[in-house]
């Protein structure tokens, strides 16, 4: 079994973000800044999430206990510039783009796992596409800022698709990962009645 290399997150993606998304983006980016933070408490609450759910795999409990820790900075950085950007927390409802994923995950082990693992790697991507097509386009602190997240968030992916590969047994994980990224392309890429960083076309 040939390992994962780190590999461009737009590798795994089936459709790119509208231009549209990151012109909406730009003019709304305190709204943008304020779920980011959301979506950093998130994603090191997912990784928590299992390894509570599989504490016996060590080796999947070490490397996701390094990563929780990682996102949690990542949070303490956007709460940051929150501040000196003069952006006040808000309290936002969740995304259709979290709940679709969700939905199609499987209920059963150990499909159930692989499906985690690999809609990891799935955001993870598609965080690392928005913050680069992101970073160009808006002014310092933000530009940097983005720019830099985008090597972190491509890391990341490449973590989840090399532990997804590990665990996948008899299951063939690379068609899995594509049926599920079919579903992520149509909520990254469809008209969104929410804006959020990881909703799809604007509908206004």
């Amino acid at each position: 079994m040939s390992a994962v290399p780190i590999q461009p997150a737009h590798s795994v993606l089936l459709a790119s973000t509208p231009a549209r998304w990151f012109e909406v983006a730009c003019e709304r980016w305190r709204e943008l800044l304020v779920d980011h933070a959301n979506c950093e408490k998130k994603a090191a609450s997912t990784a928590l999430s299992l390894i509570f759910s599989y504490p016996e795999d060590m080796a999947l409990t070490d490397k996701l206990s390094r990563l929780a820790r990682e996102e949690l900075r990542h949070f303490e950085q956007v709460q940051k510039l929150m501040q000196e950007l003069n952006v006040p927390f808000a309290r936002m409802q969740p995304s259709r783009y979290a709940e679709g994923l969700r939905s199609a995950i499987n209920r059963s082990e150990p499909a159930r796992l692989l499906d985690l693992l690999l809609c990891g790697a799935l955001i993870e991507a598609r965080s690392c596409e928005r913050f680069e097509g992101l970073g160009p386009l808006l002014s310092e602190p933000l530009r940097g800022f983005y720019t830099g997240l985008a090597v972190s968030e491509a890391r990341h992916q490449s973590l989840y698709l090399r532990l997804a590969e590990q665990r996948a047994g008899d299951i063939d994980w690379r068609a899995r990962l594509q049926q599920l990224a079919t579903i992520e392309a149509e909520l990254a890429t469809s008209p969104d009645p929410q804006f959020r960083f990881h909703s799809g076309l604007p509908a206004s």
